[in-house]
C-alpha cells in the first residue's frame, strides 16, 4: 500500500461528535503494518493492548490477514483459519472503530480492550441492509517476553480458538505459570 493522507481506519468513529483530530494511516497504523511486512523495518511494535487492537482493526479493513494471525498469541496462530479471516475482512464493509474502555493492567502481563467495530450490512434481503451495526467485544491481550532477547510484545488471546489445554498445564503465552493462574483467568 502506498503512503496515504487518508484517515486511518482505526481513527474513524461513527459515534464521535467530531473527527478533527483523526490521524492519517501513515501516521497511525501503517508503521506497525510495515514493520511486519517489511523485514528491513525492525523494532516497531504496539506499546499497549489498545494500540494493538487499533492496528488489528485497521488490518481487517485493509485486508491484511497475515498481520491478524501474527498478532494472535503464538500458541494459537497455527490453529487460526487464514482463509476465513481473509474472507471476513474482504466481505465486511467496515465503518469505524470505537474504543469503549482500555484496562491496561490486569495482573502482571494482561490487558483488556472493550471495543465496537462498526460495519454496514450488505444483504439486501435483510431488513437492516445499508444500516450500520456494531460488533461489540471485550478482548483479552497478553504481553509475551521473548526469552532469547527479552523483547516484550502484546498479543491478542483469541477466545474462539479451540485449544486442549488443562488448567494445570503451562500457559499458552509461555509465561511459565500454570494456565489457570495466567491466561486461563481471562
Amino acid at each position: 500500500m502506498q503512503p496515504s493522507l487518508h484517515t486511518c481506519p482505526c481513527q474513524i468513529n461513527p459515534t464521535a461528535e467530531t473527527a478533527n483530530a483523526a490521524l492519517s494511516y501513515q501516521d497511525c497504523c501503517q508503521p506497525y503494518h510495515d514493520a511486519f511486512y517489511n523485514e528491513e523495518v525492525d523494532g516497531i511494535k504496539a506499546e499497549t493492548a489498545e494500540r494493538l487492537m487499533r492496528t488489528r482493526y485497521s488490518a481487517f479493513v485493509l485486508i491484511k490477514p497475515e498481520y491478524i494471525v501474527n498478532t494472535t498469541v503464538p500458541a494459537q496462530q497455527g490453529l487460526l483459519d487464514f482463509d476465513a479471516i481473509e474472507s471476513w475482512a474482504m466481505e465486511t464493509d467496515w465503518a469505524g472503530l470505537e474504543i469503549v474502555e482500555h484496562k491496561p493492567k490486569l495482573g502482571k502481563r494482561h490487558a483488556q480492550v472493550e471495543f465496537k467495530a462498526y460495519f454496514n450490512t450488505k444483504d439486501n434481503a435483510n431488513d437492516l441492509a445499508g444500516k450500520i451495526q456494531a460488533h461489540h467485544e471485550l478482548s483479552a491481550f497478553v504481553k509475551v517476553t521473548n526469552k532469547t532477547n527479552q523483547d516484550a510484545r502484546w498479543y491478542f488471546l483469541d477466545p474462539t480458538v479451540a485449544m486442549t489445554v488443562s488448567q494445570k498445564q503451562p500457559c499458552i503465552c509461555g509465561s511459565g505459570e500454570k494456565f489457570k493462574r495466567c491466561c486461563g483467568k481471562l
